[in-house]
C-alpha cells in the first residue's frame, strides 16, 4: 500500500492563495486507508482552508469530492466537471495520483496536499511500515520473505552485518535487524543452507537509471 501524510496547512495555503475556488480532491484507495486523504480528510482540510481564507479576509469557494483512485485515467474522467468548475485541483492522492490528474488537465494548475512518504503494512492503527523498495529484482524466496533492500539499513544482500545485537539495528536499536529476521525465519522453515549462499551485487539498473519505469504485459495489450 503507498502510504502519505498531508503536507503542513502553511505550504498548502501558500501553493494555493492566489485561489479563489478550489476543488479539494480525495483517493478511495491507499490514501483513505492510511488516514490521509479520503473523503473524512477531505472535509477536514476544507474546513482548515476555509477558516484561514476568512481570516485573511479572502473569499474561498471550495468544491469536496472524493472518487475511488486518481491513479487510474478512468476514474479522474469522472471529476471533470467540478476541475471545469475549480481554479485549481488539490489533489489528496499519493504523488501518482497527482501526476495523473495533472495529465488529463493540463489547463489546470493541480497541487499536491499529501507527501507520499513510503510502500507498505499496517503494524497496527495508524502506524505503517516500509517493507518494499520496488526494486524491480525481488529476492523474497531466498530471504524468507523478508526484504534487506527496504528493511536492513544498509540494504545488505549478505548479512548480517558486525553490528547487529541481540536482533536490533545499530543504526537504530529501536529497529528489528533484517537479517536476524530473515535467519529466524530461514531456521523456522528449513531452510538455513540458503543463507550460505552469497548473492550477488544488487541489480540497481531495474530499479531505473533514469526515467520512469514502466511495466508492459505484451499479452494483455489491447492494439
Amino acid at each position: 500500500m503507498i502510504v502519505g501524510e498531508r503536507k503542513p496547512i502553511e505550504e498548502i495555503l501558500e501553493m494555493t492563495k492566489q485561489y479563489e475556488k478550489l476543488y479539494v480532491a480525495g483517493c478511495g484507495s491507499c490514501v483513505t486507508v492510511c488516514l490521509a486523504g479520503g473523503e473524512k480528510e477531505v472535509g477536514i482540510l476544507s474546513t482548515a482552508l476555509n477558516i484561514a481564507a476568512k481570516k485573511d479576509g479572502r473569499e474561498l469557494k471550495i468544491i469536496e469530492g472524493t472518487i475511488e483512485r486518481q491513479c487510474e485515467k478512468e476514474w479522474v474522467r469522472e471529476m471533470k466537471n467540478q476541475v471545469k468548475e475549480s481554479d485549481a485541483v488539490l489533489s489528496m492522492a499519493c504523488g501518482i495520483g497527482v501526476q495523473v490528474v495533472a495529465e488529463l488537465y493540463p489547463e489546470k494548475p493541480v497541487f499536491p496536499a499529501l507527501n507520499t512518504t513510503l510502500m507498505g503494512y499496517p503494524t497496527q492503527h495508524a502506524i505503517w511500515l516500509e517493507n518494499c523498495r520496488a526494486c524491480g529484482d525481488c529476492i523474497l524466496h531466498l530471504t524468507g520473505g523478508i526484504c534487506p533492500v527496504s528493511r536492513c539499513a544498509k540494504q545488505l544482500m549478505n548479512g548480517p552485518c558486525g553490528g547487529s545485537q541481540n536482533g536490533k539495528c545499530e543504526i537504530d536499536p529501536e529497529i528489528e535487524c533484517a537479517w536476524a529476521l530473515i535467519y529466524d525465519k530461514l531456521k523456522a522453515t528449513n531452510r538455513l543452507d540458503w543463507m550460505s549462499e552469497i548473492q550477488p551485487p544488487k541489480r540497481w539498473d531495474l530499479a531505473g537509471s533514469g526515467g520512469p519505469r514502466k511495466t508492459i504485459k505484451e499479452e494483455e495489450v489491447i492494439a
